[in-house]
């Protein structure tokens, strides 16, 4: 039997072969960060489910922190993926979505019957929604704002009220009417202004600069130490600033007459590529 490879024997060379594709792999590292935002809210869940209110918070926002930087990580060591997109989105989903609904349900609307969970339901369903159009209008919405307030921070004004409030001392709170109804508020508001087409200033035009002004380092240490202060309170006092502020700024653009479509450079309906 000949060594020669088939090849040689049928009178072709290598470079006539078809090349086989290099497989496709997965990057670590922004994976990593988006699989420990995704193990937040699923830890919030658990926790909920057994209780502990101020563990399940404490989850949703280690979430938020985590998925703030999947996406930076994967654009500054250049390992960003259509697979990696596809994962952050569904994390969102359950970190920013489904946990606090639940949470919220576990917490005080069990009680109310079917307004309460209609109410988580229109949280979570807002959610969803939201980062379905984020996804597909993400090449047309100026960058500068958010269409609507973004995910991260809505859960982090339901899931803040019930911080505070449980670090307060209410318990049973399903059984406390005019914190179950306020608990219904918060989570309709949130939910509602998810799915509006009111902008939310984004910050990310002061991430991609190369270099700040050293007053925005100090701006930085003292947030750092009122957070420090008291953190159910002062994050959930700043989550319900932010929640407000869009709606300040549609009004003002309003007022001045500006235009208040975020709809920057196509009125075209865009193409589906996905979240960051």
């Amino acid at each position: 039997m000949s060594d020669e490879s088939p090849s040689v024997l049928d009178g072709s060379t290598e470079s006539d072969l078809p090349m086989r594709k290099p497989r496709k792999g997965i990057y670590v590292l922004p994976n990593m960060i988006t699989l420990a935002a995704l193990f937040g809210g699923f830890y919030a869940i658990v926790m909920a489910m057994n209780g502990r209110f101020e563990n399940a918070a404490i989850g949703v926002f280690c979430a938020m922190v985590l998925d703030s930087l999947d996406g930076r990580v994967a654009r500054m060591t250049g390992t960003q993926s259509a697979f990696g997109e596809q994962m952050d989105s569904l994390s969102d989903m359950v970190s920013f979505g489904a946990a606090p609904a639940l949470i919220i349900y576990e917490w005080a609307l069990r009680g109310m019957g079917k307004l309460g969970w209609v109410a988580a339901f229109v949280y979570c369903a807002s959610a969803a929604l939201r980062l379905a159009r984020f996804n597909t209008n993400i090449g047309v919405v100026d960058k500068r704002y958010f269409q609507g307030l973004p995910s991260p921070a809505a859960a982090a004004i339901v899931t803040g009220f019930i911080w505070v409030l449980d670090d307060a001392g209410f318990k049973n709170v399903s059984k406390i009417d005019w914190l179950a109804w306020g608990a219904v508020a918060v989570t309709l508001y949130a939910g509602l202004t998810m799915v509006t087409n009111v902008p939310f200033y984004s910050f990310k035009t002061i991430g991609h600069r190369k270099s700040v002004p050293f007053v925005f380092m100090v701006l930085i240490a003292l947030a750092i130490a009122a957070v420090n202060l008291h953190p159910p309170l002062v994050l959930f006092g700043a989550f319900c600033v932010y929640g407000l502020s869009g709606y300040a700024v549609y009004g003002w653009r309003r007022f001045k007459g500006k235009p208040v479509s975020l709809i920057a450079t196509s009125t075209d309906e865009p193409d589906e590529r996905g979240l960051h």
